[in-house]
């Protein structure tokens, strides 16, 4: 019984010990999985106002924050064109909030309008520490970095489409 907790914790170290770069460049990755065609194809948009998870106490800016920044964002980015009304979109996207204790995230759902089929998720953290002040600053570099996701996946999808 010993011996075999012994062995048990010598095996456990060991997966501890940083693997030599050799080995791990001898790993071969998979190739690049195509993004949706509907992401590559897309130019009209809808942004949902779900709202959930927005704790407006955390941040300024009430309930639809999320929604007017990323709005504001992505006209600025000016690569889609912004529509009123799912049905005459190619894309839906989807900004939420997920809190849990560890660490909170803005996640944006990419969907089909017409199947309501997630196509993609992107997550960034947000931190929520300090002065409003510092935490309205980080909501918005937060909504920065997930418009810059969007870019890289559609520049991303562009590539891979040639």
């Amino acid at each position: 019984m010993l011996k075999a907790r012994i062995a048990n914790t010598v095996v456990g170290l060991a997966m501890l010990l940083p693997v030599p770069s050799a080995l791990l460049a001898q790993t071969p990755l998979a190739p690049a999985a195509p993004v949706p065609s509907q992401i590559i194809a897309a130019k009209k948009v809808f942004i949902s106002n779900t709202g959930v998870g927005l704790n407006s106490y955390v941040w300024s800016g009430g309930q639809d924050r999320l929604y007017n920044e990323l709005y504001a964002a992505m006209k600025s980015w000016g690569r889609y064109e912004l529509v009123t009304a799912p049905g005459d979109a190619d894309l839906v996207l989807d900004a939420n909030v997920v809190a849990n204790p560890a660490v909170w995230q803005f996640k944006l759902e990419i969907l089909d309008p017409k199947t309501r089929i997630v196509l993609w998720t992107m997550y960034e953290p947000v931190k929520i520490t300090g002065l409003q002040k510092t935490r309205d600053a980080n909501f918005d570099a937060t909504i920065d970095k997930l418009v810059g996701d969007l870019k890289a996946l559609s520049s991303q999808a562009g590539a891979n489409a040639k």
